[in-house]
């Protein structure tokens, strides 16, 4: 480990990480990088811990083009990240796309409104009528359907430590650095952030500091005397074996059954031989960073009831197991912050993905890394989900959060 780094990054999750691969991988770029990651096993990483999964199926256009990047990206992603005398890294895609229902017609308009903008940036997502819906998916219970939104194509679930080892390994043979320590101060001067202080008692002179620090971001921003409005939600996740399973009635995507957001919030998905569920917590507080106990209550008065009457198969069902991880939550609009302090122009944000940072990650690396070489973001412009917002408290809409 050098002295001195043009870029220190802090945190080595998938964020981090794609920062890193994207800066190494530039032309433009010939400055040295330094990852600093206080926990390199992830296992309570919020990458190693989320459902991991990608969809356009949003309300902004900002949102909708970024996982059409994410997409790409991943579709890529073996021969891109391919790294010399290592088998190619297979990401085990399952294209089953994002299915929303709507009960009621404030969530129909919802749905009708968000198409527009979709389709509008080309994405390949379908409105269903109930009829349509019956067929697409006959195991499912619609008779209270008003309305559906399917990604035909462009969304699905994937593997996520997979995402983040591959950027890591890819970003190291391109030249950059990855220490195993703990950022507990940096280095001020006026406008400009200087120096980390590691754990391990190491000075690092940094040109530019990444806050890549997930759910500790708002510790990370504090030691350089600025502040940043993310804080860790927990979110429960349960795995459960079907006595009946409804894969063989499903139609659509070669009986693959959907991700399917039911009316009610509760969302489920095919893991293997079994499913993956989870729900919006009733009241969702900020937790300590190390909390990561499961609402075990979540799956027997929530999930449950609500998936038993979605879909008759769902009525016996066992939980195999479950665990809790931590969205790195934007208090203030639940959207990603990526840019830099408006006065601090070198310490930079990627932060704030509120559970959307595992498909954001490739548009987010790609943005930051464009600010520190060019200045500016050169394919994809992400001025509007800048830190500049949460100075003026103006909050970036997305209505389709989950």
């Amino acid at each position: 480990m050098n002295d001195s780094y043009d870029v220190v990054i802090i945190g080595g999750a998938v964020i981090g990480s794609a920062v890193a691969y994207f800066l190494t991988a530039n032309p433009d770029f010939n400055g040295s990088v330094l990852v600093v990651e206080r926990d390199p096993s992830y296992q309570k990483a919020a990458t190693s811990l989320s459902s991991s999964s990608i969809r356009v199926q949003f309300s902004n256009p900002i949102n909708v083009r970024i996982s059409q990047y994410g997409s790409e990206f991943i579709r890529n992603f073996a021969q891109t990240m391919k790294v010399a005398s290592e088998p190619e890294p297979d990401l085990n895609f399952h294209p089953g796309g994002y299915l929303f229902l709507a009960n009621t017609e404030e969530q129909a308009r919802t749905l009708r409104e968000n198409h527009e903008v979709q389709r509008a940036c080309g994405a390949d997502v379908v409105l269903w009528n109930q009829e349509e819906l019956a067929r697409a998916f006959p195991h499912l219970n619609v008779d209270d359907i008003l309305l559906a939104s399917y990604g035909n194509s462009g969304e699905g679930w994937f593997n996520n430590t997979g995402l983040m080892y591959g950027f890591k390994a890819k970003a190291r043979e391109q030249g950059a650095e990855y220490v195993t320590d703990e950022v507990v101060a940096i280095g001020r001067e006026g406008d400009s952030v200087t120096t980390v202080t590691l754990k391990s008692g190491a000075v690092i002179k940094a040109g530019n500091i990444v806050n890549a620090a997930g759910p500790r971001a708002a510790l990370a921003a504090r030691m350089a005397g600025l502040d940043v409005p993310v804080e860790p939600r927990k979110r429960s996740l349960f795995v459960f074996d079907c006595a009946q399973t409804p894969e063989g009635t499903a139609t659509v995507n070669e009986g693959r059954l959907p991700l399917m957001i039911d009316p009610s919030g509760v969302f489920c998905r095919p893991e293997g031989r079994y499913f993956l569920s989870g729900c919006p917590p009733v009241e969702d507080p900020a937790v300590d960073w190390d909390d990561f106990e499961p609402r075990y209550d979540e799956f027997e008065e929530i999930i449950w009831p609500a998936l038993a009457e979605r879909a008759t198969a769902f009525e016996a069902i066992k939980v195999v197991n479950q665990w809790a991880g931590h969205y790195d939550f934007n208090t203030l609009d639940h959207n990603l912050i990526v840019g830099p302090h408006p006065e601090v122009k070198n310490f930079i944000y990627a932060n704030g993905y509120s559970g959307h940072g595992l498909q954001q990650g490739p548009a987010a690396g790609r943005a930051v890394s464009e600010l520190i070489i060019y200045g500016g973001f050169r394919t994809l412009d992400l001025s509007e989900v800048g830190y500049e917002r949460i100075v003026e408290n103006r909050p970036f809409l997305e209505k389709a959060v989950i």
